[in-house]
């Protein structure tokens, strides 16, 4: 990357920015860096989200990298990451802003009271309805940062259509509205990452602002690199039979299949007993690390093992 290479906004926003990446070898390489094995899709989709100044909107089952993806982001980039964790019943104050009342209330008190008495009340409104008493909720607070930033919007299917509708509004502007102190635009674009369990289906209007992308699990040998990658002290041997073992179980019919994280977590509980392969017993004594139902752990005992639990 030259000094001279710049980005230029899309949005129409005034903006220029260098591109943080060359090429979507270097993301590959900047997250692998920061011990996150990323496919060739996901990579490209994090280098064109930089050039084309544009949120990635990640979807895919639980537990298969998509908050990690963004929070190696920031890693690799050396940002800020700043998280809104969404939820049913997330309103405006939660995600974007709130005026913190006590403290208000508190200089109401001190201008009504003491040396402060002779405050007219317009005089005292201007005060309480200043910066110093606002209070910068996660949205607001990506886009005031003067520094870089990523901003995750981490599960964006469970809030409810009205509070989906207020989040397309700040990305497509990047600017938020305050009427006691006016309009806040960005200095600077934060990368956005949105992600979805697909709990319910997002607008249209809000896929169209993004791109997509899909996390799925991995297959076999990449999966068996993110467990030696992540999970220190396991056997290259552990690791493949590890790999191997949860493949097989995700194709079964199970009420919840197992996510990269619970492999991660079936690893390290092998390291800490002291294992370097994986024998049926192991398999018996640990399935329910990895598994969280017992109906799925009897299924998966009767599978791997041949025998009912």
């Amino acid at each position: 990357m030259t000094p001279h290479d710049q980005v230029t906004d899309p949005l129409g926003l005034d903006h220029v920015r260098a591109p943080r990446f060359d090429s979507p070898d270097e993301v590959g390489a900047a997250l692998a860096a920061n011990r996150y094995l990323a496919d060739a899709s996901i990579a490209s989709a994090v280098f064109l989200a930089d050039r084309l100044i544009k949120p990635v909107l990640v979807e895919g089952p639980a537990g298969t990298g998509k908050t990690q993806l963004a929070k190696t982001v920031a890693e690799a980039l050396g940002a800020r990451l700043i998280r809104l964790q969404c939820y049913e019943g997330l309103d405006e104050s939660k995600a974007l802003y709130e005026w913190n009342y006590r403290k208000q209330l508190l200089r109401i008190q001190a201008g009504q009271s003491g040396e402060d008495a002779h405050v007219d009340w317009h005089e005292l409104e201007g005060d309480i309805f200043s910066s110093e008493f606002l209070l910068t909720r996660p949205l607001l607070e990506a886009i005031s940062a003067t520094e870089p930033v990523v901003l995750l919007v981490d599960e964006v299917d469970r809030v409810e259509v009205e509070t989906e509708a207020l989040l397309l509004e700040i990305l497509s502007e990047y600017q938020v509205s305050i009427p006691e102190l006016g309009t806040v635009t960005a200095t600077q674009l934060p990368m956005v990452f949105l992600t979805s369990n697909n709990t319910r289906e997002l607008s249209e209007a809000l896929k169209r602002r993004c791109l997509y992308l899909h996390i799925g699990y991995p297959d076999v040998e990449r999966e068996r690199a993110i467990v030696l990658s992540r999970v220190p002290g396991v056997t290259s041997a552990l690791a493949t039979r590890i790999a191997e073992v949860v493949r097989t179980l995700r194709g079964l019919d199970l009420r919840k299949a197992p996510s990269v994280s619970e492999t991660l977590d079936w690893a390290r509980t092998l390291v800490i007993l002291g294992r370097s392969e994986l024998g049926e017993q192991d398999v018996a004594e640990t399935l329910h690390v990895l598994l969280k139902y017992q109906s799925d752990i009897d299924k998966a005992t009767k599978e791997l093992l041949g025998k009912p639990a």
